[in-house]
């Protein structure tokens, strides 16, 4: 009997694990398993609405101070400089003689063209007073032929246009001699001077004889970037300061600008004139400027932390019906902890507040309250 027992017992130990994972494996239990392996898992998350606003931004850029007029002086005539009366530095008004040219040949052109003007006036003179006879005498029948009457009328017309034109080459050497005294075109300061009493100038000359700029007024130039061009509206305000001038701002606001893109720069130029009536300023220094920028339109702005950045690229989870939906966005401006974002959103979208790339496309989530 103890012998049967034994073998009973070792028969009971081999066969009791086979039933125990027999009924592990039973259909019931393997059904619940594939449904729970199929039930998706649902993330809470908390959710947020952009903020549609229109802010003002600051913009720091450099900046170029550049006389309001600057010119070339180039003689108009071939001559001698007879006498330079100002120098590098000087300060003139307008109309002011600053060179004066000689040249012989234009003053005695001048006097054959002259000259030739009163030949022809005086036959235009004849012409007229012979035509005004003879049609006075024709008023009578028969006391001139009409032929003398067409002569004298011809005669009258050509030597009316030989004196126009002798008066107009005239005007033209009078022009001339003009030419020989160059004056300032505007009040202003002299920065250069290339030559000396006694130089041979040209028509052609390569370089100018003075060179001259007006400070009273300087224009700040500055390029505004591509992608902040329509922020700038006509009254934008600018600061800037000089690096020769520490601690010192000027203010100035918005006088002109190109409304165009450069090809080169990506960027359109905007003018600001700025008055310099005691001069601290000079032409050609650069700034440091601050310009008050805003948008045309309001734009979308979301928490930083809810835009993600990868590399494939800036993009915001949405919320769409309990599931995650990848919205790729742009970004602009950032105004303290709120970041200006562009895309396919709208200020009534259901953003994830805490932006995770855990969350992929078409994840199931549910909204904390």
């Amino acid at each position: 009997m103890k012998v049967m027992n034994l073998k009973h017992i070792k028969i009971a130990v081999f066969i009791i694990p086979i039933l125990l994972f027999l009924a592990a494996c039973s259909p019931e239990k393997s059904i619940k398993t594939i449904n729970a392996k199929k039930t998706p898992q649902v993330t809470g998350v908390e959710v947020i609405r952009p903020v549609s606003d229109q802010p003002d931004y600051v913009l720091d850029l450099p900046g170029e101070l550049q006389p309001f007029e600057q010119v070339d002086l180039f003689p108009k005539v071939k001559g001698f400089v007879k006498e330079i009366l100002v120098d590098r530095g000087s300060r003139v008004k307008k109309g002011q003689l600053l060179v004066l040219l000689e040249a012989p040949e234009v003053s005695q052109k001048y006097f054959s063209e002259k000259s030739a003007e009163n030949k022809y006036y005086e036959d235009y003179l004849y012409s007229r007073q012979s035509y005004e006879r003879f049609k006075k005498a024709a008023s009578k029948s028969g006391s001139v032929a009409e032929i003398e009457l067409d002569k004298a009328r011809s005669k009258f017309k050509s030597d009316s246009a030989a004196y126009a034109s002798a008066k107009a080459n005239t005007g033209i050497s009078a022009q001339n001699q003009q030419y020989l005294r160059i004056t300032a075109p505007f009040d202003g300061v002299v920065v250069d001077r290339n030559v000396s009493n006694g130089a041979l100038v040209g028509e052609n000359a390569q370089m100018p004889l003075i060179t001259m700029v007006q400070t009273k007024h300087l224009r700040l130039t500055v390029a505004i970037p591509e992608k902040h061009s329509q922020s700038l509206s006509n009254s934008a305000k600018v600061s800037f300061t000089v690096s020769n001038l520490p601690g010192k701002v000027f203010e100035s606001k918005l006088s002109r600008k190109s409304d165009f893109v450069k090809q080169a720069s990506r960027a359109i130029n905007a003018e600001f004139d700025v008055p310099n009536t005691e001069n601290e300023l000079s032409g050609g220094d650069y700034a440091r400027v601050k310009l008050t920028l805003r948008r045309p339109y309001q734009s979308l702005w979301l928490p930083i932390g809810s835009i993600i950045r990868s590399q494939s690229g800036i993009f915001v989870n949405k919320v769409n019906n309990g599931k995650i939906e990848r919205i790729e966005v742009k970004t602009g401006n950032q105004k303290g902890d709120l970041q200006e974002v562009f895309g396919a959103l709208g200020a009534e979208d259901q953003i994830v507040k805490v932006g995770s790339e855990e969350l992929t496309e078409g994840s199931n989530v549910s909204i904390k309250k």
